[in-house]
């Protein structure tokens, strides 16, 4: 049973706000994307833009960026959000820390692209969880993650309008369309829907070894992704610990570069 979260999370608050202007080429990329093609997406407002009342609770250093963009909607699908309003710990999360060392930006009954966020809430790295719970490095930090989504986004838009007007196209045909096409550009690949090997297996290692400073109290064992390139994959089952592998949780460190699995 999936265990509900509060939607006011004791963030922590000593990281720095993320600056609007790191984000901006990419979101006014994202706006003209949406614009040019408004039979199909869907800008969803920022929280200082909406009229609607939202119950999401962003990490405060998204502040800026999330009073602007909310999310991106393609065929009434959600496929980039920053107003998640549910948070849970089964599914995609049930080897994640507590809600605060993460946020997600995309998600599905089995699988989530989550930001990972460090112990004072800065942001980092950007990951993939697929159904078998391996994480997926997507994206050095959240403004490679959108630039990123934006060549999918564009991808699947310039398919969907060569299929014609939407409004002479089937829609259901349509819309399963656009969710395959968003998972061909984007998911698939971060999601570990392919056959197709990852770029990099970055193994799980004793921490006693490894060499990093500043591990948790409890570590049982350490993945660097520090020099890890984009699509490194770190299979967070390959440990053998006492006891159940899931009852083991995840921290992060070195912005989401430096993974720590603990101790149920």
């Amino acid at each position: 049973m999936s265990t509900p979260m509060n939607n006011s999370l004791p963030w922590p608050t000593e990281a720095q706000v993320l600056p609007l202007a790191s984000v901006r080429p990419v979101l006014d990329r994202l706006a003209s994307l949406v614009n040019t093609h408004e039979e199909d997406a869907a800008l969803i407002p920022g929280l200082a833009v909406t009229e609607e009342e939202v119950a999401a609770d962003p990490p405060p250093a998204l502040e800026q960026i999330g009073d602007e963009l909310g999310g991106i909607e393609v065929r009434g699908l959600t496929m980039l959000t920053l107003q998640i309003e549910d948070r849970t710990d089964v599914g995609p999360y049930t080897l994640l820390g507590a809600a605060t060392s993460f946020y997600p930006l995309y998600e599905t009954p089995e699988a989530a692209v989550v930001l990972a966020l460090d112990e004072d809430g800065a942001p980092g790295a950007v990951y993939g969880i697929g159904e078998d719970l391996a994480l997926q490095l997507a994206a050095d930090d959240l403004a490679a993650y959108l630039e990123r989504f934006a060549d999918a986004l564009e991808a699947t838009l310039d398919a969907l309008a060569a299929r014609g007007p939407a409004a002479e196209d089937s829609e259901s045909a349509r819309t399963d369309a656009a969710e395959q096409l968003m998972d061909e550009h984007l998911f698939a690949a971060l999601l570990g829907m392919t056959d197709s090997a990852p770029a990099l297996e970055v193994p799980l290692q004793d921490p006693a070894v490894a060499g990093i400073d500043g591990l948790p109290a409890g570590t049982l064992a350490v993945a660097d992704l520090r020099t890890a390139p984009a699509g490194a994959r770190v299979d967070l089952m390959e440990i053998e610990v006492p006891g159940d592998p899931l009852e083991t949780h995840i921290a992060w460190s070195e912005r989401g570069r430096v993974i720590a699995v603990l101790g149920g």
